[in-house]
């Protein structure tokens, strides 16, 4: 039986497969999920508004700097701007853990959750 994170997750790499035409590293994805620990089955905490500039820098700072260890600098705003444009303008609510996962992947910060 298919537990509600399981169904999840499957629906976040049907958005990696979907959005970013790539093939997601099904273990990196079920550990950012994971990360993410009660927020995922938060309805408002599990998404992203590529819209809200606050919600983008609290994903640079807690995410970015705090977890995965990157210093400040543009570029890391300029990572977390593509995803959103990647993720795609029409798509208003970006679940986080793919966001998370492709920044994650993005730096090359896999070994974060290793």
């Amino acid at each position: 039986m298919s537990s509600r994170r399981d169904e999840l997750i499957a629906k976040y790499a049907e958005d990696i497969q979907g959005k970013f035409g790539e093939n997601p590293d099904m273990d990196l994805l079920a550990k950012v999920a994971i990360g993410l620990g009660p927020a995922i089955y938060n309805l408002d905490a599990s998404k992203v508004s590529g819209s809200d500039e606050k919600e983008l820098e609290t994903v640079k700072n807690n995410y970015l700097i705090k977890k995965l260890g990157l210093s400040d600098g543009p570029a890391l705003m300029d990572a977390v701007t593509n995803v959103m444009d990647r993720y795609g303008q029409s798509e208003k609510n970006k679940h986080r853990a793919v966001i998370y996962y492709m920044l994650c992947k993005h730096f090359g910060k896999e070994s974060v959750y290793s």
